[in-house]
């Protein structure tokens, strides 16, 4: 499935998606954290415009193609720790944990099962 040009164009939004996600959902903490709650939130919803803006192409690409409701969904948690572990460690300053290991092998064994044919 992920040989088709739908396909990769699934992931590919996906992945951008998942990056304005992420800075709209944490970024805040750190560029932000002195302004009130409820400025970090407009500002927050503005960057998640854009998330939505290719999420939802993105799955709808990807469904039409053929891809499960599930499968959309573990694709996008796959990606969400992909991106999530790079944006803690570089951008927000967190230390890489052995969990991010054991996270992601976890997320293997979603992906085998959810792709895995009947």
């Amino acid at each position: 499935m992920f040989s088709s040009s739908a396909g990769w164009q699934t992931l590919g939004l996906l992945i951008l998606s998942n990056i304005f996600m992420t800075v709209a959902w944490y970024g805040h903490l750190k560029d932000l954290a002195a302004k009130p709650w409820w400025i970090a939130a407009l500002i927050s919803w503005g960057i998640a415009l854009f998330e939505y803006l290719l999420q939802v192409p993105a799955n709808r690409i990807g469904y039409g193609a053929g891809f499960s409701l599930a499968q959309l969904k573990i694709t996008q948690e796959v990606i969400t720790l992909a991106v999530f572990v790079p944006f803690s460690m570089f951008y927000m300053g967190q230390p890489f944990k052995t969990d991010f290991i054991w996270a992601g092998l976890c997320l293997m064994g979603a992906v085998y099962f959810i792709f895995r044919g009947p």
